[in-house]
Formats: C-alpha cells, sequence, structure tokens
C-alpha cells in the first residue's frame, strides 16, 4: 500500500491550470490531467460524495449542498453528518483491501460521525446572545484544540463570507501538515477552496481572478512538496470549473407571480415552504422544485421552462436520466443556461427578511454567493461593521448586514455538466498512469483514489 494525499483544489479547470506555472509543472510531470464528468449538480456536496462512493447523487442521496426535508417541511443546507451518505466511501474499500488502512478528513463536506480515524470540519459556536464563534469540529476531539493551539482559531469568517480569502486556505493546509506529522495516515483528503471566492466575486477572466491562481498555485505547490518529501503520493482533483455568468434568473419571484409560492410576513417576508404549492430550492446553476400536488408539475414544468434563462425542466422519469431520481430531489429540476445561476430571493422588494441581508447558510432557503460581497451601494459600509463588532464584543445585540441583495454582482458559477471547452474539472498526480486519457466522469475519481494507493 502507498500512502496518498488527496488535494481538491476547488475550481480548478484546464483554462485556471494554465495561469498556475508549479501547478501546471506537476500535471505534465504526472502524465498530464484528466478532465472529469461532474455529476448533476456539479456542486461541493454531490461532486464530492460522487468522488467518494462512485456513485451518482440517485444512490448516494446527495442531490445538491440542500434540499428540502418532507418529513420536517424545511430546507435544509450544509448539513454536515456523514450518515446523509448512502454507499460505501473509498477509505472502507480500501480498508477492506489493506485493514492497516487510516484515513484523515481535513475539511471534506458530510464530514461528522463518519468512519474515517481523524476528522476536522468547519463548526462555529452559536451563542444564546446571537454571536458566531469561529471554531471547528474535530475527531479525536482533543485534535481540535491541538491544531487552535498551534495555529489560533480556525478562521471562519475568512472561510466563507465577504472576508474570504486566502487565510483559510493556509490554515487548512497547515492543519493537514500537523496530521500528517502527528497521525501519518494512509489516506488524506484535504479541501483547498480558495478559487471559489475569487471565480464566483470575479469570474475566471478578471485580473483579480488571476492574482489569487498564483496564491493557489504557490501554496499547493509547497504542500505537494511537503508530502512527497515524506513519501506520500498526491492526487489533484476539483469539483467543478467555474463559467463566467451574466445574470441570475429568479424561480421563486416566477412562482410567487403565479400564485404557487406562499409566504408569511414576520417583519420582511419568510418562505412558508409547507404551504406552498410550488417553490425552489436554488443551488447555483441548478435548482429543486417541489411541487404539494402530483396533478399540478406539468403546470408549474410549463411555467418555469418558459422563463428567460432556464435550459432544461426535468420532471419525473426523466430525472433517471440526469441522475436525480431520488427523495431528496425535486418533482422538477431545473437547469440554467451556461452564462446564468439561479438566485433564491422570493419577496416583494422592501420586504426582504432579516437574513437576507447577512451571511446565513443555514436560514436561507437556497444558496446565496452574494454572500462572498459587501454591498456597493452603502457608503463607509466596512466602518459601519466594525462598530457593530465592536457592539457586540461589548455585549450589544445587532445584525451584520453586509450583503447586497444584487445578484447580478455575482460573475462566476457552476452546477451544470457541461461547461464552456477548458473549465472541466480535472483530475492529476502521482501513480495513475492506469487511468485512461479521459474525460473521465467524476465517479472514476474513487478507483484513480484506490490506484494511486496501488490496492486496485
Amino acid at each position: 500500500m502507498r500512502r496518498v494525499a488527496v488535494l481538491n483544489v476547488v475550481g480548478l479547470s484546464p483554462s485556471v491550470l494554465a495561469a498556475m506555472p508549479r501547478l501546471a509543472a506537476l500535471a505534465r510531470e504526472s502524465g498530464g490531467i484528466r478532465t472529469l464528468v461532474p455529476p448533476l449538480p456539479a456542486v461541493t456536496c454531490s461532486s464530492q460524495s460522487t468522488m467518494l462512493t462512485g456513485l451518482d447523487p440517485s444512490a448516494h442521496g446527495i442531490v445538491g449542498n440542500g434540499w428540502f426535508d418532507r418529513s420536517l417541511q424545511e430546507v435544509q443546507f450544509w448539513k454536515q453528518s456523514n450518515r446523509l451518505v448512502a454507499g460505501e466511501k473509498v477509505w472502507e474499500t480500501a480498508r477492506k483491501v489493506e485493514p492497516s488502512a487510516t484515513v484523515a478528513n481535513l475539511f471534506w463536506w458530510f464530514n461528522m460521525y463518519s468512519s474515517v480515524d481523524v476528522s476536522a470540519t468547519p463548526r462555529p459556536q452559536y451563542k444564546s446572545d446571537g454571536r458566531k464563534i469561529p471554531d471547528c469540529y474535530t475527531h479525536p476531539a482533543g485534535l481540535r484544540d491541538r491544531l487552535q493551539a498551534e495555529l489560533g482559531a480556525f478562521p471562519l469568517f475568512r472561510f466563507w463570507g465577504p472576508k474570504a480569502d486566502l487565510r483559510s486556505t493556509e490554515w487548512i493546509a497547515a492543519a493537514a501538515r500537523r496530521v500528517e506529522e502527528w497521525h501519518g495516515p494512509s489516506l488524506s483528503l484535504v479541501y483547498l477552496p480558495h478559487l471559489d471566492y475569487c471565480l464566483q466575486k470575479f469570474g475566471p477572466d478578471d485580473a483579480r481572478s488571476r492574482r489569487e491562481y498564483r496564491e493557489i498555485d504557490r501554496l499547493v505547490d509547497q504542500l505537494v512538496t511537503f508530502y512527497r518529501g515524506r513519501g506520500v503520493r498526491t492526487v489533484i482533483v476539483s469539483e467543478y470549473g467555474i463559467a463566467p455568468v451574466r445574470g441570475a434568473v429568479e424561480p421563486n419571484r416566477a412562482l410567487r407571480d403565479a400564485g404557487l409560492l406562499a409566504t408569511r410576513d414576520e417583519d420582511g417576508e419568510l418562505l412558508d415552504a409547507g404551504a406552498s404549492e410550488a417553490f425552489a430550492v436554488c443551488d447555483h446553476q441548478l435548482a429543486h422544485v417541489y411541487v404539494r400536488d402530483p396533478r399540478r408539475v406539468d403546470e408549474v414544468r410549463d411555467l418555469l421552462a418558459a422563463v428567460p434563462g432556464v435550459e432544461a425542466a426535468i420532471d419525473g422519469d426523466a430525472r433517471k436520466d440526469v441522475g436525480l431520481d431520488h427523495p431528496r430531489s425535486g418533482e422538477i429540476v431545473l437547469v440554467s443556461d451556461a452564462d446564468r445561476w439561479f438566485a433564491y430571493p422570493y419577496w416583494r422588494e422592501g420586504h426582504e427578511p432579516d437574513f437576507a441581508r447577512t451571511v446565513d447558510i443555514h436560514r436561507k432557503p437556497g444558496y446565496d454567493p452574494c454572500e462572498l460581497i459587501l454591498d456597493p451601494t452603502r457608503p463607509l459600509l466596512g466602518a459601519r461593521l466594525a462598530a457593530k463588532v465592536l457592539a457586540r464584543k461589548l455585549g450589544v445585540r445587532c445584525t451584520l448586514d453586509p450583503v447586497p441583495l444584487d445578484p447580478s454582482l455575482v460573475r462566476g458559477s457552476h452546477g451544470r455538466v457541461r461547461q464552456p471547452i477548458g473549465l472541466e474539472p480535472v483530475l492529476f498526480g502521482d501513480g495513475l498512469e492506469r487511468l485512461d486519457a479521459g474525460p473521465l466522469p467524476m465517479s472514476a475519481v474513487r478507483d484513480a483514489i484506490l490506484i494511486a494507493m496501488e490496492l486496485r
């Protein structure tokens, strides 16, 4: 058995790689890149689950970063229990071949209560006074204290939100080094999210994104050098490529205008999912549409298929063809045009809920990339936020509300299977000579890991 570290460089694609001299050289020396065909949707939770199980979402059950729980009648986003993912994980297969194999999962999703030996994942403390304290959850539990004693608190506000930057990725890379030194796992899974931020904020062609390419190129090269110096093979993979977009589609507003979406007025409008005839859980370039009455599915499908920016509205048995025939899926699955994405807003202008302008990944009934952006229409916003942070430290309750409501500010997205040439996810690294030249289905990453470990 060979020890392997899988580095998940989010957003890496052939076109981005061309601007990264160190990683491009690594790809050449390891036999070149293979492009991957992601599952639908090509989003973090679905792609990672497909890589680790070799199954599509209809089998492993992760139909997006979020979905509507019909038992709870609530939208659930960014859940963390590994028990949600069906199927045998790659490390479980590895142990069948080599029972001594050990595994460290560093910030890949669904990382709580799994069968790995070592894990770390974001887990803030939510205080009763409304504060959100940066922290992480680890197994074994003492690893949390040991990592944060050496590296400082996990930089949660640099991991997501308007201040997201390289520091969170640097922290994860440093944690990966410590785990390698302290535990020496047979397989390390390391999540490196930095490109996700600039590519969604600015798009892949913006000069500000190209500056960030150089930073992640340097960091990943250093991490590869570290692992190789300890006799560990490295495999580089990405979950999706990010394409430029020029606007959003708002399916919930179309459903509201048709009288199908219900809200409650509670100092701003809240989506009343359980009372709605139909509503959409928006997730990048895919949306799950949940329709209460099966007899109205055709009506809702035809309504949404006619909305500009919607490429496909898939329902019934046709969901099997795209790998989304699962109880968590909506009755209808929407796919956007290549240069569009789906935004979740549903409220009347001026009646947004209090969480709309906040960074709140759990209360919003859809993914909101606007959380990466400081509202450019509000002067002196930075100073106002600093004053609110100080007030919170003094015990005064107040809302941190930096997020704009204009989805046109978002310049990059993902989620579709078919992206423009050069924007596909990639796979390359040590010990992969036996793999076909590609394109490969993303489910092949599971076998690639086992091949690199010389367990297949």
